[in-house]
């Protein structure tokens, strides 16, 4: 007889109680819903078998990578890449690679940095690039150059100058900006030539007012001026821009002596002595034999120029050494006045021919130049010549 076999124990029905008392476990679900464990397809937050979970990239890492790039805080780079690596290995995050390039990066331009320190290469640059900032900055239309500002036009000074560059009148330039003024009265286009001889006009008169001390112009500096093209002129350019400016070679120094610059004897002084000197320069080129009239009034205008000088010079009290020098040169104007009185009053060309050399030689050649001296003003002509033509 075999041995007869334990009857196994009926097992617990589902959901009963445990052994012991508790509940078996029953599948996490909710009411009407499969049960899906963790990591299975379906289920919200689940990664597919076999592939791992997404790791998120250090922040810092990145910006160390970013710093080492563009060079432009290169310790920065060096630190935040520095920082980055524990992190990563501690909340194991993606970017180990980029710090370790940004620290590369970094450490490379740092050391770029300290070798363009000790060798003066970085100072060298950024001069270059301060330098051609203020270069640009300075390139600028002739139309908006403004009054005492001292310019370069690499054109050579040609007529229709697009540009030109503000430099330091201490420097070598062009040319000294010295006013300007809007073109009026015409409706359309006038052509040059109207606007030449207006600019001839006004910029003499401007640049009169603004270099009083006449003998302080170098050689060769004369009155220029810019003036709209029939083209500017169509876009609204109405703008004429005076100034003194070199022929041949650039001038060092301003020649500025205005009211703003000059004391009030000096001001008086050049104000009534510089119309004397500026009717001089506007002798007639044809002599008396051929054209007797306009000689005729050019010399009575150089002697009204003479006596009101003599007149003004003698209702201003001038302070200091300058009162014996304005004296004689009062005396001096007096005798000149009554030679070109006789000049301006001769009846025909050999009349005028006979007074004209005496009427020079009363003029006085230096127009003064103790007087200008003991002013504080420029006791030289430029190139050492009177003014006579």
């Amino acid at each position: 007889m075999e041995p007869s076999q334990p009857t196994p124990p009926t097992p617990p029905p589902a959901g009963g109680p445990q052994p012991g008392g508790w509940p078996a476990p029953g599948p996490y679900t909710s009411p009407g819903m499969p049960y899906t464990p963790y990591g299975q397809p379906g289920m919200p937050g689940a990664v597919p078998y076999g592939q791992p979970p997404r790791r998120s990239t250090n922040g810092l890492a990145i910006g160390s990578l970013v710093s080492g790039i563009v060079c432009c805080l290169p310790p920065l780079g060096l630190i935040l890449g520095l920082v980055a690596l524990p992190q990563i290995r501690k909340n194991e995050q993606a970017g180990k690679g980029l710090a370790i390039a940004g620290i590369t990066l970094s450490a490379l331009s740092c050391l770029l940095l300290l070798v363009g320190l000790a060798t003066g290469g970085i100072g060298s640059a950024w001069n270059g690039f301060q330098e051609g900032v203020d270069e640009a900055s300075r390139s600028k239309s002739p139309f908006s150059l403004r009054t005492g500002q001292c310019f370069t036009d690499e054109s050579g000074l040609e007529e229709y100058t697009t540009d030109v560059t503000i430099v330091d009148c201490a420097r070598p330039h062009d040319g000294e900006a010295t006013g300007g003024f809007k073109v009026t009265g015409f409706d359309r286009w006038p052509g040059e030539d109207p606007i030449d001889d207006l600019a001839q006009k006004r910029c003499e008169t401007i640049n009169t007012a603004y270099a009083m001390d006449t003998w302080a112009i170098p050689k060769d500096v004369w009155i220029y001026y810019y003036l709209p093209s029939s083209k500017s002129w169509r876009l609204g350019d109405r703008t004429v821009t005076c100034a003194f400016a070199a022929e041949k070679k650039p001038f060092s120094g301003s020649v500025r002596s205005d009211k703003s610059t000059l004391t009030l004897d000096q001001s008086l002084f050049l104000t009534t002595v510089n119309p004397i000197e500026t009717v001089t320069y506007r002798e007639p080129e044809d002599d008396p034999d051929e054209d007797f009239a306009a000689n005729k009034a050019w010399a009575g205008e150089l002697l009204e120029a003479i006596d009101a000088a003599h007149a003004g010079l003698g209702q201003h009290s001038w302070s200091g050494d300058a009162t014996a020098p304005v004296a004689a040169l009062r005396k001096e104007l007096a005798t000149a006045s009554a030679r070109w009185r006789e000049l301006a009053a001769a009846a025909d060309a050999d009349a005028y021919w006979e007074a004209y050399d005496g009427a020079w030689d009363a003029l006085p050649e230096d127009l003064g130049a103790d007087a200008r001296r003991a002013l504080g003003l420029t006791g030289t002509p430029p190139a050492g010549e009177g003014t006579q033509a």
